[in-house]
């Protein structure tokens, strides 16, 4: 199978090194990093060291850059298109566990950090078990990690993520997804913390967030006509 990974980065260029030497080490997958109008040096970096990559004239947002991967991926025939961070927190080494569960039929494989392991009970994790909630009890089916950014996808699948307006990569569309037949595997991984920069998510943010998805999941995918 012809597989590419989509690299979304913005103000990533103290990262990215460590993050396609990872890849490089344990695969032989092509990668495109999706530079999102970074205000940093990621673009420099780039071209400094030759990475393929697409640049944003503006900041449009992870959806935007990710979405751009995608058709990047169809117009370039590939099989299987996996979003991996460009923060450095997702490990190369379970990329191949993720492309195997594609092949095996899974429309999409997501890196679950809780398939094995328990969930630790504390404030970053409410969020995650009320979305995990919401998700059975719209569709029946378990996602343990519903707000992992590592996820393999299908041709079929990433296809529909790419041309459609309204498939942004979380934890919503996955409920849209279910609804309509689509097979989710978890495979069981572990994840590093962020070295440098910092997470888009602050705490304001993190409770939009949170208010977005549980609105989608309820009112709005449940319903969505597939």
């Amino acid at each position: 199978m012809k597989v590419l990974l989509i690299i979304p980065a913005y103000n990533e260029e103290l990262n990215l090194e460590k993050v396609i030497e990872d890849i490089i080490t344990h695969t032989a997958y092509d990668y495109i990093i999706i530079d999102d109008c970074s205000t940093d040096r990621t673009m420099e970096l780039c071209e400094k060291m030759g990475y393929p990559y697409l640049h944003l004239p503006i900041n449009y947002g992870l959806t935007s850059a990710v979405q751009l991967g995608y058709k990047y991926a169809v117009n370039h025939g590939y099989d299987v298109a996996i979003q991996f961070d460009g923060d450095g927190q997702h490990k190369a080494e379970y990329l191949k566990p993720l492309v195997e569960a594609v092949e095996s039929g899974a429309d999409i494989a997501i890196a679950s950090r809780f398939v094995t392991q328990k969930k630790p009970w504390n404030a970053r994790m409410l969020g995650s078990r009320l979305l995990s909630f919401l998700i059975r009890l719209t569709t029946g089916k378990k996602v343990s990690d519903p707000t992992s950014g590592m996820r393999a996808f299908s041709k079929d699948t990433f296809k529909e993520y790419a041309f459609n307006m309204n498939y942004p990569p979380e934890p919503d569309t996955l409920v849209y997804m279910l609804k309509k037949g689509k097979r989710i595997e978890e495979i069981q991984v572990s994840m590093d913390e962020r070295e440098f920069g910092e997470s888009y998510l602050n705490p304001i943010k993190s409770i939009k967030y949170m208010m977005e998805m549980v609105i989608s999941i309820l009112l709005i995918q449940t319903f969505r006509k597939r």
